[in-house]
């Protein structure tokens, strides 16, 4: 671990020394790239430096225990103290070595899709809509709506948006799988618990160096926008929907007036899933990997389950309960994107020693 260590803080001076050149200044793309692993590598420097300044403090007080005398108890308790903060940030430095997923820093698209449970369905899934939302307006990211399918009393039976932002991959993208919700439905008379699900997808956008779109392999179609969104919807040809003909995969976009703007986000979301498959193919071929304890990326996985009637929200992948389902709702899952998070590093590095 100290040999890695060793060469990250190399890594990392050389890339201080780079970041002052004149040269490199200049070069946007350059600096951006390095500026980028300069801020990767930060907090492993930091933490490694406080690492070597504690051994140093240990070796110092150890060196006052062999001379004895009068400062020999306080030095001892200081060598213990020493020892026990090197314990610990050895344990940190573990994680921060972990190899950081390359899409952690991207925008991501996330798609939710009403499933099991009809007009509960939808409503569920909008549900979840705000909430992802309220949460991502309460981090500092951005939201756009890409296109949505609303059914007559408010319910979503599918959208897509974007999340943007530093890092969104990071804290969204163990939110695929199945949501399933249980409580009683407003049309319900006899106060029966329905069980309804929503399915989401949190996909890493793609840049469009990583994926190539050849123009004969796509059908432009324009249509008319459908569902609530303003005066101009259903009035005028602005919605595009693009048809991948390797793949089968179609993609919708109608939240712009303009229909120039909603063809260009609908060859964003078809990068975006083109990459996904090529991701989901690489990852089905590494048989031998560990399965990550807060699950597979599997969207047929059930992943969690929101009870109205007890005020719980439930994580089986972890086994992480939250008993404030208002709070949770209103974008309060901090709490539990850190705890998933943090069962994930666990397994990384649980695989690492193994």
């Amino acid at each position: 671990m100290f040999d890695k260590l060793k060469q990250a803080e190399e890594r990392f001076l050389q890339i201080e020394e780079k970041l002052q050149d004149p040269d490199t200044v200049s070069n946007q793309d350059e600096f951006a790239k390095l500026m980028k692993e300069y801020k990767n590598l930060s907090p492993i420097i930091e933490k490694y430096r406080e690492y070597q300044k504690t051994f140093d403090d240990m070796e110092g007080a150890r060196l006052l225990m062999d001379e004895g005398g009068e400062f020999y108890d306080m030095a001892l308790e200081e060598c213990k103290v020493c020892k026990e903060k090197l314990e610990a940030i050895q344990e940190e430095l573990k994680i921060l070595l972990i190899p950081k997923d390359p899409n952690d820093d991207k925008n991501v698209v996330v798609e939710i899709r009403g499933g099991a449970g009809g007009d509960e369905a939808a409503l569920f899934s909008y549900v979840l809509y705000r909430m992802y939302n309220m949460y991502a307006t309460s981090a500092g990211f951005k939201t756009e709506l890409i296109s949505c399918n609303q059914t007559d009393i408010g319910g979503f039976k599918e959208v897509t948006f974007m999340i943007s932002g530093d890092g969104a991959y990071s804290r969204f993208k163990f939110e695929s799988g199945v949501h399933r919700v249980q409580r009683v439905p407003e049309t319900e008379t006899q106060g029966r618990i329905h069980t309804s699900t929503a399915t989401v997808a949190v996909l890493p956008e793609a840049e469009e160096v990583e994926v190539e779109i050849l123009p004969t392999d796509v059908i432009i179609e324009t249509c008319k926008s459908s569902g609530a969104g303003g005066q101009h919807v259903n009035k005028t040809e602005s919605a595009i929907r693009l048809i991948h003909k390797p793949t089968g995969i179609v993609v919708e976009c109608q939240d712009e007036r303009s229909q120039l703007r909603n063809k260009d986000k609908a060859f964003q979301i078809l990068r975006t899933k083109l990459y996904d498959m090529k991701q989901q193919e690489m990852d089905s071929k590494i048989a031998s990997e560990r399965k990550s304890q807060v699950g597979t990326g599997d969207r047929s996985e059930r992943i969690r389950t929101y009870n109205y009637p007890q005020g719980r929200v439930t994580d089986h992948r972890i086994g992480f309960t939250v008993y404030s389902l208002e709070a949770f709702l209103n974008g309060d899952i901090d709490e539990m994107l850190d705890k998933l998070a943090t069962a994930d590093a666990a397994e990384k590095l649980k695989g690492g020693n193994e």
